[in-house]
């Protein structure tokens, strides 16, 4: 909704354009007439729209035509006044004004022109006769408005037309001469009906139809409104009901009959809760929310979008098989102006034996771009209607901004769901491969990828102690001359050699003690292609020695090439490094089989501990009252087992939280 609105009035001396704007301000008919009225100030409280209005007067005899054409520059409204009782004034209304009006404003956004009959006290008769031809002939006349500022006759109503003209335009609306919708509307109005859809049949039913009155005019219908409204559309077309619910076809009637009623407001007050300008196209201020993000801080989507997101692809998974075919990615994304995923994210995200992206793919989509790019993902929430459908100021209440990581690191604890790896080696090392492992891809899998449709990033989830989290691979590409900021931003650091290869550990090792000797980041080294034969690598330090040297966890073996899926384990060891970088892990299985595994899980638990710090005391004193009693004697085999099974949880050292 615009600010204010600026009116301007023209027309040859003598008409009344002065008289008009003084009969509207004092509510009389004034005495005496100057040559022009300074320009008055309507506040926003007292006029229909509620927005400030500016009025400016035109005189010939006050003014040059340098200054008339900077005010029809900045005027908003333009009123051509004439009198109805002069035939002259009329004339000019065609021979002068509105081809000045034309030549001194952009065609392509023309505006609007409001005809004024004043004097209609004089005479007995309309002159609509004369002037409805001139509004066939120019589309940019809104209307036409017959007034006496004598007997102060349609002055409100002029002015409130006038402000009509400008807030709520027919012309990006309706073409007059077809009878029907412009194109630009229609797009729009679809989009609207296909958010309100909210369960993509096609139809908008009772309950749908009253969230979009509530939604738009903070009212719902009662029923017999809602039966009356179908009835009306009923009685005018065939396909515009069906199942009792109201179809694109009778929600793009009703609105055009809207139009043809005068009840432009309608129209545009629905749009513009959507999204959208005066123009027809979604505002900055609807696709980009203003969101704050300060340095070493990242951005994810929190339930309530997760849950929407949900909604939107239970919306579109039609054959309910938990995956979106071409066709339900297609459909999803028809409410976009364009499509915004390309084949490279079926190979990002996990996908079906098919190749269709999973419920799980779908949101580590979102997530990533919500990770990489917050603004594109509050844009394509937009377009989706988060902030509508959800009842939200903005798309920004979807986004939560994570704590600075130096906190995280400080308070040895982290509230984040998504950790990034950025994956370093040097070129053919296997560092696509370890990104499509992850997406439990084979190598035989990987080799059907298109060049064309490779990615540079791979997102899934991964579970650390119970907790489900997001780890997103990023390969780098091999430049070891050049590394961006985003190249060594992230919470765990993966250093990628091929075995069978004798220079390829060169590059991890100099890359290692070039960036990362002296970060916090943890460093993982990755032995890829493991089923090859290990050849000695052209190196002063052979792979285990360096990682010896410089306290790194010996490199760990990996290969793809296999029949099954890619084993996972490692991944959930790299989210576990990025969760805990303070903490010195003991092992990199994360089987969840072994004595340490199974250790950690329970050390994460506050009930242990209490139970720990009870069963200490308890065997304590029992040890403490036998050694008393029978000094010199052994342990009872009870006493020895439960002394043995403290001493094993002690002895494990887990990350502190």
């Amino acid at each position: 909704m615009r600010k204010d609105v600026r009116i301007l009035l023209v027309g040859e001396p003598k008409v009344g354009k002065t008289s008009l704007i003084m009969s509207l301000v004092s509510e009389e008919f004034p005495d005496e007439v100057p040559l022009r009225a300074e320009e008055i100030t309507i506040p926003a409280d007292v006029t229909p729209e509620r927005v400030p209005t500016h009025i400016v007067d035109y005189s010939e005899a006050e003014q040059s035509d340098e200054q008339l054409y900077q005010e029809i520059s900045k005027a908003n409204v333009i009123c051509i006044v004439y009198s109805v009782n002069n035939k002259k004034s009329i004339e000019k209304v065609t021979s002068h004004w509105i081809p000045l009006i034309n030549d001194r404003t952009d065609k392509d956004s023309r505006v609007p022109l409001i005809l004024v009959g004043n004097k209609s006290d004089l005479v007995e008769h309309s002159s609509m006769e004369t002037i409805l031809p001139i509004m066939n002939q120019y589309q940019d006349i809104e209307t036409c408005v017959e007034c006496s500022a004598k007997n102060l006759k349609n002055i409100s109503e002029l002015f409130y037309y006038a402000q009509k003209a400008v807030l709520h335009p027919t012309g990006p609306l309706y073409c007059p001469e077809e009878k029907e919708l412009k194109s630009s509307c229609i797009k729009a109005l679809t989009r609207i009906f296909k958010v309100s859809d909210l369960d993509n049949d096609g139809i908008l039913n009772d309950n749908e139809l009253n969230f979009f009155q509530r939604t738009c005019f903070n009212t719902p219908l009662a029923p017999q409104a809602l039966e009356d409204v179908k009835n009306v559309v009923r009685r005018n077309m065939t396909d515009g009901v069906k199942d009792n619910g109201l179809t694109l076809k009778g929600f793009l009637f009703l609105h055009t009959l809207f139009i043809q009623r005068g009840r432009h407001e309608t129209t545009w007050t629905v749009l513009r809760r959507f999204g959208y300008d005066d123009d027809l196209e979604l505002t900055q201020e609807y696709l980009f929310p203003m969101i704050k993000i300060p340095p070493d801080c990242t951005t994810e989507l929190n339930h309530n979008a997760y849950l929407f997101l949900q909604s939107v692809f239970d919306k579109h998974d039609k054959d309910r098989d938990c995956a979106l075919s071409p066709e339900e990615v297609k459909d999803l994304f028809k409410v976009f102006p364009y499509m915004p995923w390309g084949p490279d994210v079926n190979n990002t995200v996990c996908t079906n034996d098919q190749g269709w992206i999973t419920y799980q793919g779908y949101l580590s989509q979102w997530t990533l771009t919500t990770y990489l790019d917050v603004q594109r993902s509050l844009e394509y929430l937009g377009y989706l209607g988060y902030s509508i459908i959800y009842e939200q100021e903005s798309q920004a209440a979807a986004i939560t901004v994570t704590r600075n990581k130096r906190i995280d690191l400080q308070k040895k604890q982290t509230q984040r769901s998504v950790f990034r790896c950025n994956i370093l080696g040097a070129q053919g090392s296997g560092k696509s491969g370890f990104l499509q492992a992850f997406l439990g891809r084979n190598l035989q899998q990987q080799r059907r990828i298109r060049e064309d449709h490779k990615s540079f990033y791979a997102i899934s989830t991964t579970y650390v102690y119970g907790q489900e989290k997001y780890l997103l691979l990023h390969e780098v590409m091999p430049d070891f001359d050049f590394l961006s900021e985003a190249d060594l931003t992230c919470d765990v650091v993966c250093l990628v050699y091929d075995i069978n290869n004798p220079r390829s550990f060169e590059y991890c090792a100099k890359v290692y003690k070039q960036y990362f000797i002296d970060s916090k980041t943890p460093c993982v080294v990755i032995a890829a292609k493991s089923d090859l034969h290990e050849v000695r690598q052209h190196y002063s330090l052979s792979p285990h020695e360096f990682c010896r040297k410089h306290k790194l966890h010996p490199p760990q073996p990996f290969t793809c090439n296999m029949t099954s899926a890619p084993n996972k384990d490692i991944y959930t060891r790299l989210t576990t490094m990025a969760m805990y970088p303070h903490s010195r892990l003991r092992c990199m299985c994360a089987c969840n089989r072994c004595t340490y595994c199974l250790c950690q899980n329970l050390l994460k638990l506050e009930l242990l501990r209490s139970i720990k710090a009870q069963v200490c005391r308890v065997v304590f004193n029992r040890l403490l009252s036998g050694w008393r009693l029978w000094r010199g004697c052994l342990l009872s085999e009870e006493d020895f087992i439960l002394m043995q099974h403290v001493s094993a949880i002690s002895s494990v050292e887990g990350p502190s939280l």
